[in-house]
């Protein structure tokens, strides 16, 4: 007999599902119709919540993204704050802690069946992130802390130059070859920021706070 569920719980179960056989069979080898069987659904429900796997997928990744962005514009938006302090919390927000979810679909995002499912959650953090990040700079370029004419773009360059440099699923630095890649960070950050010689040291801190997998490498 099946169901009837508010859409609401219908969605979120389809997405559910999808999720975890994205990271349990990878996107590419899953279809419609694993999710189908998974859930015991006919396809016109599905087809009436999703038009394509491609829109689930849009949606499990904004699902696993929201969170560290709904925590970014709360501490974006904390007048107690001072600029470098919101810089380095929104950016500590959307680190993986070591037993969490996010920790664990960060892993499966590295393999090689989830390279799209990858992807589109590095793209999406960066267009989700850029708005909150830039009311951070303007702030600080008001103060006099920075003093860059493009706030929005510079963000985007430092968002996407760190996302993908510092991925160890797509790079595995030595540790000393990470340490003058997260100076040589710093630097650019400045630099481009026009910001204060070592104004931004605390990144070093931010990466040491990064958790470790059992072999005592970073995990991104």
């Amino acid at each position: 007999m099946r169901v009837s569920k508010e859409p609401e719980e219908r969605r979120n179960e389809i997405l559910d599902t999808a999720e975890l056989l994205f990271f349990s069979k990878g996107y590419t080898k899953t279809t419609i119709n694993d999710m189908l069987q998974a859930i015991g659904i006919a396809k016109g429900t599905f087809y009436y919540y999703f038009k394509s796997k491609e829109e689930v997928m849009d949606a499990v990744v904004q699902r696993i993204i929201e969170a560290g962005v709904a925590a970014a514009k709360q501490i974006a938006m904390d007048p107690k704050l001072t600029v470098h302090e919101k810089l380095l919390r929104i950016v500590m927000a959307q680190k993986p802690d070591a037993a969490g979810r996010k920790s664990h679909l960060i892993e499966q995002f590295h393999e090689a069946d989830n390279a799209q499912l990858h992807q589109k959650s590095l793209t999406e953090t960066i267009l989700q992130l850029t708005p909150v990040l830039t009311g951070v700079i303007k702030q600080g370029v008001e103060e006099q802390l920075f003093h860059t004419p493009y706030p929005q773009e510079s963000i985007e360059f430092l968002l996407i130059s760190s996302q993908f440099l510092f991925d160890e699923g797509l790079f595995h630095w030595t540790p000393e070859e990470m340490m003058q890649k997260i100076q040589a960070f710093i630097y650019i950050m400045e630099t481009t920021l026009g910001a204060k010689k070592g104004s931004f040291s605390y990144v070093t801190q931010m990466f040491a706070q990064l958790p470790q997998d059992e072999g005592g490498e970073r995990r991104d």
